[in-house]
């Protein structure tokens, strides 16, 4: 009896759980690598399961313009891929569900989240965003900056840079002049919108004028 007592207490001994087990915790380092990042890139040749297809090799290398906005330390003013039609449509899109609740649909800060008492963020109409370069406002959709949260986890790469896209269009409808508008388009600035109601505007017409016929009540 007592060896099979302790036969059971020297099995229990050696018992390991799998949390002993040896592994890499996420972002640690590691000296076993010359870089110490226990995180390794892809192999070669692997391919990627993203939901996003048309990243390429390039693309999936976190330093990438792609995915920083950044070439080396400085921001980009450009896309890493080709605007189209599509690609704005998509920037309006994702921008009025994520973004339309703090920065408002036309970009000036005053959202409805704001209004109920949400620190209100600079408008993308103030002089400094105006020149503020694309890579900045997809790097502070990746990473955040001050009350805003990153919206890396929400928000697939292409799409930050369809709605940085879309940001620069929003300061463009705001500031824009007639020179910005094609030749072809001009005639068109002044044209009286259809059923637009005109007053004239040496109207005599007074409050009380325009009170229901039959008087007020008393």
């Amino acid at each position: 009896m007592l060896l099979a007592l302790a036969a059971m207490f020297l099995m229990a001994g050696c018992r390991q759980d799998m949390q002993n087990q040896p592994k890499f915790i996420p972002l640690r380092s590691n000296t076993f690598f010359p870089d110490q990042r226990s995180a390794r890139y892809p192999v070669s040749g692997t391919v990627p399961r993203l939901e996003d297809a048309t990243m390429d090799a390039e693309q999936l290398d976190p330093s990438s313009y792609f995915l920083t906005g950044k070439h080396g330390p400085a921001f980009g003013n450009e896309l890493p891929f080709p605007l189209t039609r599509d690609v704005m449509d998509r920037g309006e899109q994702r921008f009025n569900i994520y973004c339309s609740p703090c920065h408002a649909r036309i970009g000036d800060g005053n959202g409805m989240i704001v209004q109920r008492g949400y620190k209100h963020p600079p408008s993308f109409h103030q002089e400094r965003l105006r020149n503020a370069p694309v890579g900045y406002f997809f790097d502070i959709m990746s990473n955040g900056l001050g009350a805003m949260p990153d919206y890396a986890s929400q928000i697939k790469p292409a799409d930050r840079w369809a709605i940085a896209a879309y940001i620069r269009a929003l300061q463009m409808s705001q500031h824009a002049t007639e020179a910005d508008v094609a030749p072809a388009d001009r005639n068109k600035l002044n044209v009286p919108q259809e059923n637009e109601i005109k007053i004239p505007a040496t109207s005599t017409t007074s409050p009380t004028a325009m009170q229901p016929q039959g008087g007020v009540k008393p």
